[in-house]
């Protein structure tokens, strides 16, 4: 969880939120220090000073975003009042419409670049019975497919309803 909360207009709040733009329109891969910190209005040395790699930076973006998304998750599955399956259904079906929502599709819908745990993974797994946990891989696997589907421009509603149908 973030600890800390950057001064709105700062070098480290500039970069956060331009990462966040930037990865989700170019992606993780192909996203580059120096564009980064261009869009920022920063020099690369200031992504380094604050986030010591191009993976620092993405894994603030990223942990920040998932926990807003899990919030949401769990709070969701809190509605339903038992771990299984309608819980798990409502729960993706929430961090789609969140996910869309924000605008990060891309940037949630793409596997983590490194050995970062999966938040969304570990939330949907608490949500579904004991011998079953398994399923979150799945499950969390059709989810990001489905995000990437609207990153790559197919209608959210239309993609909603495709994963409404899978998850049935």
């Amino acid at each position: 969880m973030q600890e800390w909360i950057p001064v709105p207009g700062s070098a480290k709040a500039r970069l956060i939120e331009a990462a966040m733009h930037h990865f989700e329109q170019a992606g993780y891969e192909a996203a580059t220090v120096t564009e980064l910190a261009s869009k920022a209005g920063v020099t690369t040395g200031s992504l380094y000073h604050h986030f010591g790699s191009k993976l620092g930076l993405y894994t603030v973006v990223r942990d920040d975003l998932e926990k807003r998304i899990t919030d949401r998750m769990e709070g969701a599955a809190e509605t339903i009042g038992a771990p299984g399956r309608e819980a798990a259904r409502v729960a993706l079906l929430v961090a789609f419409d969140a996910t869309a929502r924000f605008g990060v599709c891309r940037l949630l819908g793409e596997t983590a670049p490194s050995d970062h745990p999966d938040r969304v993974r570990a939330t949907l797994a608490a949500l579904l019975p004991d011998g079953v946990q398994l399923a979150s891989v799945l499950l969390v696997a059709t989810w990001r497919s489905a995000l990437l589907e609207v990153a790559d421009g197919t209608p959210a509603a239309t993609v909603r309803a495709a994963l409404e149908f899978a998850l049935d």
